[in-house]
């Protein structure tokens, strides 16, 4: 990046100071990078942030693990509704998850228009 191959990384560290720019290391568990056809599982990674003009810019270090989206796709079905309107439907009619799940399903997810079909 600076081209300082000659450099030690305390010089370095201090000229990354001098312009602005902070690394921190996280202490990162898990990363996961979802694309349309994978996901990319990073456990036990180095995760660098770095602060530099208002921008924060990831360094990930690690080998990931690949997973196909497709094996899940059945189990992510029923989370296309999200929870929390799921629960609105449930409160104001009283209605079972399930029913309110199918209700908003039927209703292309519009809370207030499943709300009127279970009333």
């Amino acid at each position: 990046m600076f081209g300082g191959g000659g450099l030690d990384p305390s010089k370095m560290q201090q000229m990354m100071k001098q312009m602005g720019i902070d690394i921190e290391e996280l202490d990162a568990e898990e990363v996961v990078i979802r694309t349309a056809d994978e996901e990319l599982v990073f456990t036990d990674a180095d995760v660098q942030r770095m602060d530099a003009q208002g921008q924060q810019t990831y360094n990930i270090i690690g080998e990931p693990e690949r997973r196909d989206r497709e094996d899940d796709s059945d189990d992510d079905a029923g989370d296309a509704i999200p929870q929390d309107d799921i629960e609105m439907v449930m409160d104001a009619t009283g209605a079972s998850e399930q029913e309110a799940r199918e209700a908003l399903e039927a209703e292309n997810g519009m809370p207030l228009d499943a709300i009127e079909r279970l009333e």
